[in-house]
């Protein structure tokens, strides 16, 4: 476990929490992600799932927490693999039921294969159950069954669940706000995915193939001991302009633009960052005029994160900022007024302006609440993403404006009195851009 990481103690804490959360006649159950296949017998590398590991620090397949408020034997209980040196020879050592009590302040584990008997028992006097309903079909099925079984006993005082609640509402709720250790790798994962994208645009010149560039961000993500957060988008020319693009195998053209979208993975927190950047190192008239419209509306999106403002003032000072800009370039024609309130630009501008981030790329948690946006508070974490993108072959706009297809990206997070961009180490002015391509080209 890297050094950084969340402590024992914070998880433990985490899960009192829930505890306190979901009170004493409830029960809650979550599951860790299963190992999936790639094909035949090679599987895909593992990762847990990320509300299973926000909860235990737990990195192992094959788990299941349960959480019993007020119980006295122990109020968490782990069911895990047992120790087996047989397999740990072949995949890699167990923490096994003794350990994980030992090493993770589990009040009490059993061996995953005791789950059928000793978790209806558990459930057996509770009136609500917790769990991630719909994630797990497997264990949805399992539960039902167990409450079932109960059920059938009602006769001889057994009580089984009555009531059933998503375990995501109160966990998202808690991981939406992040702390001071989880803050610390959001941190380090945007410097190392900072330092790629840098690489990458040092290395960028024509008639290098897109997946070239690909290969050098994961060299700086696995050099600093990180994965990716997700499949690397390295579009050139109109590849720019397909949103999730991740073929990266175009050879890349005098005069194209490159969009890359990358981020790295480290201790389970996600970065995501967007920067688009010409290919030979010069922006055309064109391409620059699109490029200030867009990097206008990130600033203008960034200035509205602060606490108290609602999830999507960011998003409508992005479009108000892009249709102004379409519109003084001629790729939107009207009266403002008319155009932002009709949404002209959405025909080059089709996404929201941003997302939550942290554990997962797109990280849980509401984004609206009774009908209303959410409001910023410190602590939490957002992308601020706007982009303006024109496929070519529309014969109603002129072919200079063809493949243009700009995004900018920067991870930014809340704060007491406004907000910091965690991936600010990133070049997005274009005179910075301009010297940094291809200045590593010939290496």
């Amino acid at each position: 476990m890297h050094t950084m990481a969340v402590t024992i103690a914070e998880h433990a804490r985490r899960r009192k929490k829930v505890l306190q959360e979901i009170g004493r006649d409830a029960l809650a159950v979550i599951a860790s992600a299963p190992v999936t296949l790639r094909n035949n017998d090679v599987e895909y590398p593992y990762r847990p799932d990320s509300d299973f590991f926000y909860l235990t620090g737990f990195a192992e397949p094959e788990a299941l927490l349960v959480l019993v408020p007020g119980r006295k034997q122990g109020q968490t209980v782990m069911f895990c693999r047992e120790r087996d040196p047989e397999l740990e020879r072949w995949n890699g050592p167990r923490l096994g039921p003794e350990g994980v009590c030992r090493e993770l302040a589990i009040d009490e584990a059993w061996c995953i294969d005791e789950v059928d008997d000793r978790l209806p028992e558990l459930l057996s006097g509770r009136k609500r159950l917790y769990s991630l309903f719909g994630k797990d079909d497997e264990l949805d099925r399992r539960l039902f069954g167990y409450v079932r079984k109960l059920r059938r006993k009602n006769r001889h005082g057994v009580v089984a669940p009555t009531e059933f609640f998503d375990l995501g509402q109160v966990v998202h709720r808690m991981r939406l706000i992040k702390s001071s250790a989880e803050l610390r790798l959001m941190r380090r994962a945007a410097r190392i995915s900072a330092r790629a994208h840098i690489a990458a645009m040092k290395k960028t010149c024509p008639g290098r193939m897109e997946y070239e560039i690909e290969s050098e961000l994961l060299r700086v993500f696995r050099s600093h001991q990180a994965e990716t957060a997700y499949a690397s988008i390295v579009g050139s020319g109109e590849n720019s302009c397909v949103l999730h693009y991740t073929a990266n195998r175009r050879q890349m053209q005098d005069g194209d633009l490159l969009l890359i979208d990358a981020g790295a993975e480290t201790g389970y927190y996600a970065a995501d960052i967007t920067r688009t950047f010409p290919v030979n190192g010069r922006f055309s008239a064109a391409q620059r005029a699109v490029y200030h419209v867009v990097l206008n509306a990130q600033q203008a999106a960034i200035d509205q994160v602060r606490p108290g403002n609602p999830w999507d003032a960011p998003h409508r000072a992005a479009v108000r900022e892009i249709t102004k800009g379409l519109r003084q370039l001629g790729l939107l024609k009207g009266e403002l007024k008319a155009l932002i309130k009709s949404e002209a630009c959405r025909k080059f501008f089709m996404h929201g302006t941003g997302h939550w981030l942290g554990m997962d790329v797109h990280d849980v948690g509401d984004y609206k609440v009774d009908g209303k946006w959410c409001r910023f508070v410190p602590g939490m974490t957002l992308t601020v993403e706007p982009g303006v993108y024109i496929p070519p072959g529309n014969r109603k706009i002129a072919r200079k404006w063809w493949s243009i297809g700009i995004r900018i990206e920067d991870d930014v997070l809340v704060t007491e009195d406004g907000c910091e961009v965690l991936t600010r180490d990133v070049p997005k002015q274009i005179d910075e851009i301009e010297a940094l391509v291809g200045s590593e080209a010939d290496n």
